[in-house]
């Protein structure tokens, strides 16, 4: 696996949004660092600071953390006029205009320079009677916080705007909302929406489906039986295939080729087997689904395996902590009755279900990081007598891993 990039202080921190379309797909990513550009770079110039940040391998960085999608930065005022936005490939790049921008004639010719050079302005927070108004005529985006518009507002303000505008949903929490602001002409979404089930009532689980779960089911047994799974992984075609390419990748250091099914378990031990088979189960079940789902649950699931000798977790797979936390979203099932066909560790079963478990402060931990809450994220590493800049690395390693890991199944 690639090394993790060297980053320094004052990026450590960062949290990822990501942005979806029409069809649930990726676009990109709102990237929240804890400190600004103008926090990071105290009294130096444009071009040391354009130097501190190349060393800090953030153009680096935006690869693991956007995987070639686009990323959404926050500019301020100052950090516009001061052409911070020039560190950065206008390809990679939307810049967003936050709502406390003055529109004033400074900041409408900044915005337009960046326009010329091929960057996406957005517009942050747009509201009716709005004071950035003038900034329209330079802006690709136009951005509406859900939370504090009401729909009928949302209607009105794409009414006015949708023509000439990428109009985009933000703070979309619930499946209801995003059909919500689907239908009202929103076509970009940013929100954890897609981490929330879509249940269906029916009687039957759907073949597939079925066929992930005696998958999961097989792996939890105490007793590894090889000749079950193999034959459960032979009904999936698809999973064949992912099965014998991860296995020949660069992540394993074969020096045979794997020929068979039967060839690749007998290679792994008994702790990659279960491991491989939570990660095909979790990326079979999702197709059709948001890919950024599996990706998210990958992401929480390796973060919290790296801090596994670092905190007290009683035993505990925090691996499948992670990675189960999104099991109800990928199966499109209720967790309980996932929970209910599978035999876990108890206290996982415990956390995930909302129920009392010594836990519950790693399980916080993960969705502070995830989400950017910095000061609950301060709040928690102390909790769990875990340093910050702890808690940050596991989550650049683990962004970095499930890149690599999705890119080989």
């Amino acid at each position: 696996m690639a090394s993790s990039p060297q980053i320094q202080s004052g990026f450590r921190f960062v949290a990822r949004q990501p942005v979806l379309d029409v069809n649930e797909q990726v676009f990109g990513y709102e990237l929240l660092f804890r400190d600004s550009l103008r926090n990071h770079f105290p009294g130096l110039d444009g071009n040391q600071a354009a130097q501190a940040t190349l060393d800090s391998s953030l153009l680096m960085g935006l690869d693991t953390l956007c995987g070639g999608r686009f990323a959404f930065l926050n500019f301020t005022r100052d950090v516009l006029l001061q052409d911070f936005a020039s560190l950065f490939p206008a390809e990679r790049v939307v810049i967003e205009v936050l709502e406390n921008v003055p529109a004033d004639r400074d900041v409408i010719g900044a915005c337009r320079k960046l326009q010329e050079r091929g960057y996406m302005v957005a517009l942050d927070d747009f509201v009716d009677g709005d004071a950035r108004h003038p900034l329209l005529e330079v802006a690709t985006f136009v951005k509406v916080d859900l939370r504090a518009t009401s729909i009928k507002a949302c209607s009105e303000i794409i009414q006015e705007l949708g023509q000439h505008h990428r109009m985009l949903a933000e703070k979309v929490e619930t499946r209801e909302e995003f059909k919500s602001a689907k239908a009202i002409g929103f076509r970009y979404f940013q929100g954890y929406f897609f981490c929330k089930p879509e249940i269906v009532s029916t009687n039957d689980i759907p073949a597939h489906k079925a066929n992930y779960l005696r998958m999961l089911q097989a792996v939890h047994e105490p007793e590894l039986d090889l000749r079950k799974i193999e034959n459960l992984i032979k009904c999936e075609v698809s999973l064949c295939y992912r099965l014998l390419r991860y296995l020949n990748s660069a992540a394993f250091a074969f020096r045979t080729e794997i020929r068979s099914i039967r060839h690749a378990l007998t290679m792994l031990g008994t702790l990659e087997i279960r491991r491989w088979v939570q990660l095909v189960a979790a990326l079979g079940a999702s197709q059709g689904r948001s890919a950024e789902t599996v990706f998210t649950a990958l992401v929480r699931a390796r973060f919290c395996e790296l801090l596994t000798n670092k905190i007290p977790n009683g035993g505990s797979d925090l691996f499948l902590m992670g990675l189960f936390s999104l099991m109800d979203s990928i199966l499109q099932m209720p967790m309980a009755s996932i929970m209910e066909k599978i035999s876990i560790d108890r206290a996982i079963k415990q956390v995930i279900l909302g129920d009392h478990s010594h836990l519950r402060t790693i399980y916080r931990l993960m969705l502070a990081q995830e989400s950017g809450e910095w000061p609950a994220v301060i709040g928690l590493c102390k909790l769990l007598h875990l340093s910050t800049d702890e808690c940050s690395d596991a989550y650049w390693k683990a962004l970095q891993w499930a890149r690599e890991i999705t890119a080989n199944v």
